[in-house]
């Protein structure tokens, strides 16, 4: 496991963008393998007010703390409005999920001084070896 994977991971506090309400979408497995992981979580929702029973925020600027590690599983017009907002807000990792990823987004977040895992690689898997 990277060393990238391995900061994200070990984080106090994490928000999956693009938690989705419907369980078959990435969004959704995401958050919900993260808290079965025991992990303290956050889902940002702009349109929806619960993801699985949790009170669901639009922005990181809304949560009731700023979460160390960021799970984005966003389109990438979408991705870098979440990445600009987590560089303000103080955000340490990023995982661009596949798909969601965005160049000039992820060029950024480094400069911000970001860990960002944009290759692929996907944090189901990686949480499915833990």
């Amino acid at each position: 496991m990277s060393n990238k994977i391995s900061k994200f991971l070990a984080a106090s506090s994490f928000a999956v963008a693009g938690a989705s309400t419907s369980q078959h979408k990435y969004g959704n497995q995401i958050f919900r393998e993260l808290i079965a992981s025991g992990r303290n979580v956050f889902p940002l929702n702009p349109f929806a007010d619960l993801v699985e029973g949790q009170t669901a925020y639009a922005t990181l600027a809304d949560l009731p703390e700023v979460p160390e590690s960021v799970s984005i599983v966003t389109p990438p017009s979408v991705t870098r409005q979440v990445v600009a907002d987590a560089i303000r807000c103080g955000v340490k990792h990023l995982w661009m999920q596949p798909g969601a990823n965005d160049p000039e987004s992820s060029e950024a977040a480094r400069e911000a001084g970001l860990t960002v895992i944009d290759d692929g690689s996907c944090v189901l898997v990686l949480l499915a070896r833990e």
